[in-house]
């Protein structure tokens, strides 16, 4: 059942007019959002949080967890539905590793989000700066569980290997859209690269956590969003997200329709059908929401399924 007449949120020959009533965003604020956003000033770091205006930004920051942006903030790609600047990025900053880790551990953080711009002006992508980050974010906060959310590193094993060698908790790669839309929305990207990405990654590390996300209402079909759903599946992808795609401003990629909620259940419930772990499927779900609570769930529920193996090997 909609919540409102679905006329009144797209039609077939039109875009919507109107945000609909069930998508309602935050606005940031309050002490420690203060208090962090000082923190990433200080530090000079960036986060994807601000660089995308995250919709759970106020939420996110509220609670004391951002998503880390490394290799700087310009990205040497354009995609359509990205609000993170286009151009020629500065030269790798190779001290960027020690001040991320010291804000981890200002923070205290218990799980941290690392993700990047694209840096194809390198053959390595900037891999050895994610392996770098990993290492000493542990050095300095033992414990803390650690999420990469890497670029596609144009499908380079040698460079993915480099992130895997780390052993991330999870390792994320989002393919975003369908792939009859790539060249619309991510251009310089391409489907291959991004399956290709998921499914070295769970062989270089079959029992690592690996993770994908799906933006819809860019013109896609719900069909071709099963579809995708079907590959990332096949990949061993354990953790699904799926968002509402939301037009940062006017120069992105206009929204060709709103998903209504029932929609998102229906996703929810096929990714579960598929045989995924966890599937984050809602108006506001972004690739790093609730991201510490996957990882504690599910780390814990395969610890467990281990133990009860290894104890019905030893019965007999």
């Amino acid at each position: 059942m909609s919540l409102v007449k679905l006329d009144s949120v797209q039609s077939e020959t039109s875009r919507p007019r109107r945000r609909p009533s069930w998508i309602k965003v935050r606005v940031p604020g309050g002490e420690t959002y203060q208090n962090l956003k000082h923190l990433m000033r200080s530090k000079e770091l960036h986060t994807v949080c601000e660089e995308a205006h995250c919709p759970n930004m106020g939420e996110c920051w509220g609670a004391g967890t951002a998503t880390f942006l490394i290799l700087g903030n310009i990205c040497t790609r354009s995609c359509g539905f990205c609000d993170v600047q286009t151009g020629r990025p500065l030269p790798i900053d190779w001290t960027e590793p020690e001040r991320v880790a010291q804000a981890v551990k200002a923070m205290n953080l218990k799980h941290v989000v690392i993700t990047s711009v694209n840096r194809d002006e390198r053959k390595d992508g900037g891999a050895p700066i994610f392996a770098q980050v990993v290492e000493r974010v542990r050095q300095v906060q033992p414990g803390c569980s650690i999420e990469l959310l890497i670029p596609d590193f144009k499908g380079s094993q040698e460079a993915l290997k480099i992130v895997m060698d780390t052993r991330p908790d999870i390792l994320n790669h989002n393919v975003e859209t369908a792939p009859r839309l790539f060249r619309k929305v991510q251009p310089q990207d391409h489907y291959e690269w991004a399956i290709a990405t998921l499914t070295n990654a769970k062989k270089m590390r079959p029992n690592g956590l690996t993770k994908s996300g799906i933006m819809v209402g860019l013109g896609e079909t719900f069909d071709e969003v099963v579809a995708v759903m079907g590959d990332l599946a096949a990949c061993g992808v354990d953790i699904l997200t799926i968002g509402q795609y939301l037009q940062p401003s006017r120069k992105h990629l206009p929204i060709e329709r709103y998903y209504l909620p029932q929609e998102f259940e229906d996703l929810k419930r096929i990714g579960y059908e598929l045989g995924f772990h966890w599937v984050e499927s809602g108006p506001l779900a972004r690739s790093s929401y609730r991201a510490a609570e996957q990882v504690a769930t599910l780390s814990a529920e395969k610890q467990r399924i281990g133990i009860r193996i290894e104890r019905i090997g030893a019965d007999f």
